[in-house]
């Protein structure tokens, strides 16, 4: 596996796969970045090449375009903000509609001094990073590896991504690992290869069919698996408890019903919920029994014995992963549970991983204070790819 420390840099240019797909804002007119982590944590690559007088090219997905330019998924505020954290100037080479690596890109890469950076703009903006047709994506990833002679992979959040800046350009210019998706790596590899025990799990979110993989990879090597968020609702239902007007996945009860036997008392379900008369900030509210939830009312959160529990298992355990939330925690009515599971796991003495995704933008929203977490993934769906035991394209490419 090559590092960056094994490319001979100095005065070429560099292409850097960053992840750079941030939150914006843009309720006050000019976009805001609600959420700069991803930002910072492409920072050490980066800084790493500019000290060794490369010439880098950054470039990053944000959002889902498709295909065509959206001046509400352009990157210009994001290379303010690289700017900013960096502290040198960062040429941007946006503009150009939908032609990323075309006359502007290669005006601005060819301008480019020893130890000076530059960001492309959003690699979604061209149809070629994302297209099913391989000789499309190929077609776009031999204009992005023109710009370059060297490639650097460091967009952890993308690793399960197919696309042309994460599997094709690795093929044609010498390459390697970034230091996030390094970091990355040691992390997951110690949540799969003996991880000290007691070892527990939580997975919130909304559906059951997103986890299931993971579900199914981990049931066997944990000592408890916590299911919150929306997905619990389909199994308190294969339990046969009523679940008024949850979130539902009716075609997965039969399969809740397997994990549930298989599992045993390792797969732990709330005992409480907080339920609301409609999805809103302003609903009315209780706190029922699990088994109990009213017809016509919606679960949006754990309820608080729940919390208390679940807060106990993982304040216990020596290794524990997070992934999702464990309710509506964008509305504070519904935010308690998530935050009690956040603060537990924040608390614990043990190696503590924050699975990306919604579980770490909870964590920011919320104040918790990230230090106090061991790591926070940013890459949620490629965390848990990794943890079924998928073979994530980019890593593959990388060599990784």
């Amino acid at each position: 596996m090559r590092t960056i420390d094994d490319l001979q840099v100095t005065g070429h240019r560099v292409l850097v796969r960053s992840d750079l797909n941030v939150p914006l804002d843009h309720s006050a007119g000019a976009p805001r970045i609600t959420d700069d982590g991803r930002v910072k944590a492409s920072l050490p690559t980066i800084q790493a090449l500019l000290e060794r007088r490369a010439k880098v090219v950054v470039c990053s997905h944000l959002g889902r375009p498709k295909g065509v330019p959206e001046e509400k998924y352009s990157l210009a505020p994001v290379a303010e903000r690289l700017s900013e954290l960096l502290g040198v100037p960062v040429a941007f080479a946006g503009g150009g509609g939908g032609d990323i690596a075309g006359d502007r890109a290669r005006e601005v890469v060819g301008g480019l001094g020893e130890g000076q950076v530059a960001l492309l703009e959003n690699l979604r903006f061209n149809p070629g990073e994302t297209s099913k047709d391989a000789a499309v994506r190929a077609a776009f990833a031999d204009e992005l590896s023109a710009l370059a002679e060297f490639y650097v992979g460091d967009a952890f959040g993308a690793v399960h991504r197919a696309h042309a800046s994460v599997s094709e350009v690795p093929k044609r210019l010498p390459h390697a690992a970034g230091r996030l998706v390094l970091t990355e790596l040691e992390v997951l590899r110690a949540l799969t290869s003996a991880p000290a025990r007691p070892y527990a799990v939580v997975l919130g979110g909304s559906k059951v069919s997103d986890k299931l993989g993971v579900i199914r990879a981990l049931l066997p090597k944990v000592d408890s698996l916590l299911v919150g968020g929306g997905m619990c609702f389909t199994f308190l239902a294969a339990l046969g408890h009523p679940v008024g007007a949850s979130l539902l996945e009716s075609e997965m009860i039969d399969t809740c019903k397997g994990l549930l036997a298989d599992a045993g008392d390792r797969l732990v379900l709330p005992t409480d919920v907080v339920v609301a008369d409609r999805f809103a900030a302003d609903a009315a509210t209780e706190v029922v029994a699990a088994d109990a939830i009213p017809d016509g009312w919606l679960g949006l959160d754990i309820g608080p014995a729940s919390t208390a529990a679940f807060a106990g298992v993982v304040g216990g355990a020596a290794t524990v992963f997070w992934n999702g939330p464990m309710g509506v925690f964008e509305f504070p009515p519904f935010a308690a549970g998530t935050r009690g599971v956040a603060e537990a796991v924040a608390a614990g003495s043990g190696f503590s991983v924050v699975g990306g995704g919604d579980s770490a933008a909870a964590v920011r929203t919320l104040g918790i204070p990230e230090g106090d977490f061991s790591h926070i993934s940013t890459g949620g769906g490629a965390s848990l790819e990794y943890l079924e035991g998928k073979t994530l394209p980019g890593l593959a490419a990388l060599d990784v």
